[in-house]
């Protein structure tokens, strides 16, 4: 068994604790929710996760990347615990609360713009890109919403109508919202064969302006939504030209630009927002995950006559903007000023890049390496000349070193992309550790299926 400092698998996995809660999950959760481990977390603290056999893991997953300041950080224990000991919940509809107001102050003051800005506060990713479609429809009496190729925005009729992966998000769920329409993305990794990559990005231009033509109306489309990096789509980057140029559609046909920073955003990239290394400006932006450092919380930033658009009682909900966690994401923004993790965020991609670069020149599955900051992605095939995705040896990487302990996701349109979403807060040695784990489980695979196939 491989031992190491901060990963020590004791037991197989799950253990027997794990088996009996496993046993109890199964008679009452539906399989159809999932889990990436089979084993139950007992505690957990910066980038590290115990559970409760006593294995310990270093976390690449981050909860699905909600966890940018790490794993129950002293100032957001701090937070919690003074609000507790207030109020847990009025209702912002019924009663009003200070923390929700300088949530919202705070993230008017962060997000890209000079212009006035209002914040409206909700529970989830879905939930705040729910409400944009929502804002953008009021503002400008315009029902259609523009979402593109390989994107993920949420598990609800709306969110799921404008997600592009069919199985498992979409497939027998439907019928779908109407009004929502989907536009090509560029992919660059898996652009033809003999384009280069400016060829491919004026192509994708054209694509897109052909898009208004042939697909929807411009005059009839409310918002354009964007990740500025795809994250369940498999951390596809844009050229920041298609980027920008997309902006200038919209502006030039009243049509409102939406930037989805659920993943992205709270130093994932490098930046609070990751549109900011496009330099653009969107009219909206959706928040949530890090911004809650493990709360449920989201929200909807905005040019303030955009927002003031609805009318009273037509935005809200019962426990949207919840004090609580709005304590925790204030004390979660002021962990990443404090502790400087956006110039973290950066060290530790280039490391990632760094650690899988060297291992592409010695396996020939690793396909591609992309990624901003530390939203760093590795795209798994058979062959990098065909590029012939592999999502069954890419299941096989996650499964080994989850097994030598380490947390890690997939994602992908095709299944076969490793995703990292590790706190900013790991040390270095967590960081090494845990490539050297990742970087074996690939080249273990990678081995005995070359050795197989001879």
């Amino acid at each position: 068994m491989h031992m190491t400092k901060n990963a020590l698998v004791r037991t197989s996995l799950p253990g027997p604790c794990a088996k009996d809660l496993l046993e109890r999950r199964h008679h009452i959760v539906p399989d159809a929710v999932s889990y990436g481990i089979p084993t139950f977390v007992e505690k957990a603290e910066g980038a590290r996760v115990t559970d409760v056999d006593g294995n310990t893991f270093i976390d690449f997953a981050g909860a699905i990347g909600t966890i940018n300041v790490g794993h129950c950080h002293a100032k957001v224990k701090e937070a919690l615990h003074d609000q507790v000991e207030k109020f847990i919940h009025t209702g912002f509809n019924v009663m009003m609360y200070e923390p929700y107001i300088a949530l919202a102050e705070k993230l008017a003051e962060l997000a890209p713009g000079n212009h006035d800005k209002k914040v409206l506060l909700q529970n989830s990713g879905a939930e705040a890109v729910e409400n944009v479609v929502k804002v953008a429809r009021k503002y400008t009496g315009r029902q259609g919403v523009v979402t593109f190729a390989n994107a993920f925005h949420g598990r609800t009729l709306m969110t799921m109508s404008m997600t592009s992966k069919v199985k498992p998000y979409k497939f027998g769920f439907g019928p779908f919202a109407p009004e929502v329409y989907k536009a090509p993305f560029p992919y660059a990794y898996r652009r033809p064969k003999g384009m280069n990559e400016d060829e491919y990005v004026d192509f994708m231009i054209e694509q897109f302006e052909d898009f208004l033509i042939k697909e929807v109306a411009p005059e009839t489309i409310a918002a354009v939504v964007m990740e500025p990096v795809q994250g369940e789509g498999g951390f596809i980057v844009p050229d920041p030209r298609f980027v920008q140029t997309v902006k200038g559609l919209c502006e030039q046909h009243g049509i409102l630009f939406v930037a989805d920073e659920i993943q992205t955003g709270f130093g994932r990239t490098g930046h609070y927002f990751a549109c900011d290394h496009y330099d653009v400006v969107p009219d909206l932006i959706t928040v949530s995950k890090s911004l809650g450092a493990g709360m449920p919380i989201s929200g909807v930033i905005g040019r303030k006559e955009i927002m003031d658009a609805a009318g009273p009682g037509e935005l809200g909900g019962t426990y949207s903007g919840n004090p609580v966690s709005c304590r925790a994401a204030l004390a979660a923004i002021e962990i990443i000023e404090e502790e400087e993790l956006n110039q973290r965020a950066d060290v530790i991609g280039q490391k990632v890049k760094k650690a899988f670069h060297e291992l592409k020149e010695e396996v020939n599955c690793i396909g591609d390496v992309r990624g901003i900051g530390a939203m760093v992605a590795v795209e798994i095939v058979r062959d990098k000349e065909e590029k012939t995705p592999d999502k069954v040896s890419t299941a096989k990487m996650i499964a080994h070193a989850q097994q030598q302990g380490l947390l890690v996701l997939g994602a992908g349109v095709y299944g076969n992309v490793i995703r990292f979403l590790m706190p900013l807060v790991i040390t270095d040695e967590e960081l090494e550790e845990g490539l050297e784990i990742i970087t074996n489980s690939v080249r273990k695979v990678w081995n005995e299926k070359a050795q197989y196939s001879i």
